[in-house]
């Protein structure tokens, strides 16, 4: 059988670097992971298109909600557009009702833009009070992967909606938990569920900044830095649970 996927998600060049170093087989590309991910740089992009490992963008250009307008729809289909043209492999994207039902409308639209690329709808799927409408949702409209805590603040916690998700989809789709996964848990989360993929960060506390440059307000005490060593004992695992 094939080995389990292990996606990192990163927001700089030296996360990029550690997920390729510890054996990572796909990467999250954002930009300010401490707000949940936000678009990655155009520059992060184009080096990700570059690097060799598969590499999809967070499409999310605000933090906040998932509740899209005309104007934050046109600026994620250029963000996609960007993606695209950097030779990145797929997008990470989510729209959301006021009610937290997918906003199927927008979606429809910005899966169309995506086209033949790699496409995951994030955890705006969270938000949804109906998991099962939610998943066959996300098969009609394209996506291959949801990224998913199964509508809990971790996927320790939303284990149950996660083996849910992964029995509905029965192999048409894969079922992706993230948010707290490590190599601490995963033998776990995997014993729940025969899942194909794995969504984690593997992250430690980032290096403090300089004191002038924190004085000045252009830190965030909340930064984290990708850690080979926990990639790699993260993919250790994977291939184990195979």
């Amino acid at each position: 059988m094939a080995m389990i996927l292990i996606e990192i998600c990163v927001d700089d060049a030296q996360g990029l670097a550690a997920a390729i170093a510890g054996g990572a087989d796909r990467v999250e590309l954002c930009s300010t992971l401490e707000m949940g991910g936000l678009t990655p740089a155009p520059g992060l992009m184009a080096l990700a298109g570059k690097a060799p490992i598969r590499s999809r963008a967070m499409i999310r250009h605000r933090p906040g909600d998932f509740v899209l307008d005309k104007a934050d729809i046109a600026t994620m289909r250029g963000d996609i557009a960007a993606s695209r043209q950097a030779g990145l492999e797929g997008v990470v994207l989510g729209a959301s009702l006021a009610d937290g039902r997918l906003d199927l409308e927008a979606l429809k639209n910005l899966v169309g833009a995506a086209g033949d690329m790699g496409k995951t709808l994030h955890r705006a799927i969270d938000l949804v009070p109906d998991m099962a409408e939610a998943v066959e949702q996300a098969i009609a409209l394209g996506f291959d992967t949801i990224l998913t805590s199964g509508r809990a603040p971790s996927a320790l916690e939303g284990l149950d909606d996660i083996a849910l998700a992964h029995k509905i989809a029965a192999g048409r789709i894969t079922i992706m938990p993230g948010s707290g996964v490590d190599h601490t848990n995963a033998t776990h989360i995997l014993a729940r569920a025969p899942l194909e993929a794995l969504h984690a960060s593997c992250s430690e506390p980032a290096r403090a900044a300089s004191v002038p440059a924190a004085r000045l307000g252009f830190s965030s005490p909340q930064r984290r830095s990708t850690s080979p060593a926990k990639v790699s004992a993260l993919k250790a695992i994977s291939a184990a649970a195979k």
